[in-house]
């Protein structure tokens, strides 16, 4: 991408902090919104391994996320970003000591971290997500499964937004349900229940989705849509606004439900570091297409990074 031709648009830098990944991005934002990319990367790390039953976050985990942040700041200081905006999600939200890591992350990092609710995370994930769709897509709902909790926004028009968000993301079911290697039936029956019953709160919250098109983002929709385009390096291009059907959806669970862990790190187009969790990311997906009747998943490489950023131009705006 040349960005010598608008070199006089701000650079504004977000990072989002989840419970399973960590994501840069460093931005220019025209004054219509658009985003120019001058540099991206995101690196999974696991900050909510081991945050259940005692909703502390771990040493190891969070000495992850310290030295990812630290090693990214070097980056966005010569980039030159007016605003660096950094968001954390479900682990921090959830977590008895969440003050040490934020107190943390800005000894060393000197940033001042945002905890989100889950309702502002379905909010921000969704101005991303909008930023990326293709003409003609204006009567959506919008999936974002994380690694603690999981986002289902209604979009159409003439409506508010309506969102909801539910404590369940790769991360905790993977912990508590889906902890054999090969996973058993009993597991993935009672991950399939646990999952449903979620599921009744969304359908109560949002009613009927009939007439509604799903777009999904974040890591395991994406990955989801290199492996089935058997893509070898992610590639940004091909994943994003990728149509991505329910009939790959079952095939590539069937896939993974038939390997141990060792295994799966053999499909090509998972991610490495995924191996564990990408069955139970799968499985949330699978059920709510189902459950909603849809047919495919548009994917979107667009999400809160993204909407983060244009969040914080748009307030800069007035």
């Amino acid at each position: 991408m040349t960005v010598g031709v608008c070199d006089w648009m701000p650079i504004y830098a977000g990072i989002d902090i989840g419970t399973l990944t960590l994501r840069l991005l460093i931005a220019r934002i025209e004054d219509d919104g658009r985003l120019h990319e001058l540099a991206s990367e995101r690196r999974i790390v696991r900050l909510g391994e081991g945050l259940q039953p005692s909703r502390c976050l771990q040493p190891a985990p969070m000495a992850r996320a310290l030295d990812t942040i630290a090693e990214w700041m070097p980056v966005i200081e010569r980039v030159g970003a007016r605003e660096v905006v950094a968001v954390a999600t479900s682990a921090v939200r959830d977590a008895v000591n969440r003050d040490e890591f934020l107190r943390e992350v800005k000894r060393r990092s000197g940033l001042d971290v945002e905890v989100v609710s889950g309702e502002e995370e379905a909010r921000l994930s969704l101005l991303g997500i909008q930023a990326g769709l293709p003409a003609g897509v204006d009567r959506f709902v919008a999936l974002d499964i994380g690694g603690g909790s999981t986002e289902f926004m209604t979009v159409a028009p003439g409506q508010a937004p309506a969102m909801v968000s539910v404590d369940e993301g790769v991360v905790r079911l993977t912990e508590e349900c889906l902890r054999s290697d090969p996973v058993r039936a009993a597991e993935l029956a009672a991950a399939r229940a646990r999952i449903a019953r979620h599921l009744d709160v969304v359908e109560a919250k949002l009613g009927s989705l009939a007439g509604y098109r799903l777009v999904g983002t974040a890591g395991t929709i994406t990955t989801l849509a290199a492996m089935d385009q058997r893509l070898a390096v992610y590639a940004p291009l091909r994943i994003h606004n990728h149509r991505l059907s329910g009939e790959a959806v079952r095939r590539i669970l069937a896939e993974l439900i038939s390997r141990t862990v060792a295994q799966r790190r053999e499909l090509v187009g998972l991610e490495p570091g995924r191996e564990d969790l990408i069955l139970a990311g799968t499985l949330i997906l699978a059920e709510a297409m189902e459950r909603f009747g849809f047919a495919e998943c548009l994917v979107s490489d667009y999400g809160l990074r993204e909407g983060v950023l244009i969040d914080r131009w748009q307030k800069s705006k007035g």
